[in-house]
This record gives C-alpha cells, sequence and structure tokens, in this order.
C-alpha cells in the first residue's frame, strides 16, 4: 500500500472528523520523507476529500487539517 492509499484509508476511517498531517505521519508511522501533506494535497477533490484550518480530531490543535465529506 502507498502512503497516499494509506492516507486516504485513515481519512476516510476517521470520516467526517478532521485529522493534520503530523497526526496521519504519527498513526501511520510515515517519515517526513514520504510527503504527508503533499499526499494529503493529492486527495483534494476526490471522493470528498478538502483540506481546511480546524481542529484535530486526534491531536485537539488548530492545524491545517485533512477530511472527507
Amino acid at each position: 500500500m502507498t502512503a497516499l492509499q494509506a492516507i486516504e484509508k485513515l481519512v476516510s476511517r476517521l470520516s467526517p472528523e478532521p485529522v493534520c498531517d503530523d497526526c496521519i505521519a504519527q498513526t501511520l508511522g510515515l517519515s517526513p520523507c514520504e510527503h504527508t501533506q503533499q499526499a494529503a494535497r493529492e486527495l483534494l477533490g476526490t471522493g470528498g476529500f478538502e483540506r481546511s484550518k480546524d481542529t484535530c480530531s486526534l491531536c485537539g490543535e488548530v492545524r491545517l487539517v485533512t477530511r472527507q465529506r
């Protein structure tokens, strides 16, 4: 499974709750070199994925998050 597929699966599972890039990376055990932010941006516009500034459902911090509606 690619990083993009793993991110898509995680965000879909947490839907409609938002999750930040740091929590995505930590939850999936992704290293920074896997470009979590870039992969999350690739999901935009497909399957109801969106990114906005909001409170992450995992860490509670206000950050740029990804969610699926």
